[in-house]
């Protein structure tokens, strides 16, 4: 859904969750949190499930905290079992208030913090837009939440122009090219594309938006060379727009930095969400949350930006 394809991967805190052709796989990495003191808990997350995903690390982190197992919160009977509390802390499920009431005053949270997770508890069974839409599938759901909620956006992308700088022409070519069965399936994924567009452009405070395209992506004529002058005089007049900022590099650069492939950093303001790098292959995706690893994304990012221009600029 962010280029050409729908794919996706999601991860808790330390958690990486794989989506290959519809089978979910899980790799642990878990790395210990303490000193809770002087966090800020209330943060503008967007849907149930990047709200889901927030309350759990928070509540992970507490648990951790105070030494306690997920086996001895089950045997502490609160009546939150031990697969229950599992799927809590992933992120799964909608949570009650008086269920994370009862988790905080087992892990000796004090007053305010309670209150902060009690009310993001209620976040966790609201509905956006996109988690009542039945076109777009659940794996995707979370990024759609996650993009919605993120402060900057870093990407590069060398074939295609991501899906959020579309124009509903290049879209459906796009689509056109997998030959889906269903057009008509095609056709509201396409809506659904440009409505995730006005969603995510209307924000205030907006996005900060930065995306490197290669020059490949403004070449490769993608429904017909009208359509694609028409998706190119299209990014240059988003690029005019504060505070996005879109731009090529070009096949004269020769070897770049990026050649592995398309990638996405997502950056968000508060220090409890760890910004995050999303991969997208054919058959799944993967969001990459270790800092040394967004760090080498930013990295590579840093280097390939300095080598492009403005799409303004471009011929």
């Amino acid at each position: 859904m962010l280029g050409g394809h729908d794919v996706f991967l999601f991860g808790s805190r330390r958690r990486v969750a794989c989506w290959q052709l519809g089978v979910a796989c899980t790799v642990f990495r878990v790395i210990v949190h303490t000193g809770l003191a002087g966090r800020r808990w209330g943060v503008p997350v967007t849907g149930q499930r990047v709200v889901r995903r927030t309350l759990g690390r928070r509540l992970t982190r507490l648990r951790t905290a105070s030494g306690m197992s997920r086996r001895e919160v089950a045997e502490a009977r609160l009546g939150i079992s031990e697969p229950t509390l599992h799927r809590i802390e992933t992120g799964k499920v909608p949570v009650t208030a008086a269920n994370v009431r009862a988790l905080c005053w087992l892990y000796g949270a004090d007053q305010s913090i309670t209150d902060a997770l009690a009310e993001l508890a209620l976040g966790t069974s609201q509905q956006e837009w996109w988690d009542a839409s039945p076109v777009i599938p659940e794996w995707f759901k979370l990024y759609v939440g996650l993009e919605a909620s993120a402060t900057r956006m870093f990407g590069y992308d060398g074939e295609v122009i991501p899906g959020e700088l579309q124009t509903a022409e290049y879209a459906r070519a796009v689509f056109g090219a997998e030959q889906p069965v269903d057009s008509e399936a095609a056709e509201r994924h396409i809506k659904l594309r440009m409505q995730r567009q006005k969603t995510l452009f209307a924000r205030k405070p907006p996005l900060r938006l930065v995306t490197v395209l290669g020059e490949g992506a403004l070449t490769r004529p993608v429904g017909g060379e009208q359509v694609l002058k028409a998706q190119i005089e299209h990014l240059q007049r988003l690029s005019q727009e504060e505070p996005i900022d879109i731009r090529v590099l070009p096949f004269s650069v020769g070897a770049h930095a990026a050649m592995a492939g398309a990638f996405r950093i997502l950056e968000f303001d508060d220090p409890d969400d760890p910004d995050v790098v999303y991969l997208e292959s054919h058959v799944g995706a993967l969001y990459l949350e270790e800092q040394a690893e967004v760090d080498e994304y930013r990295r590579i990012f840093d280097l390939i930006s300095k080598d492009s221009v403005p799409v303004g600029e471009y011929r």
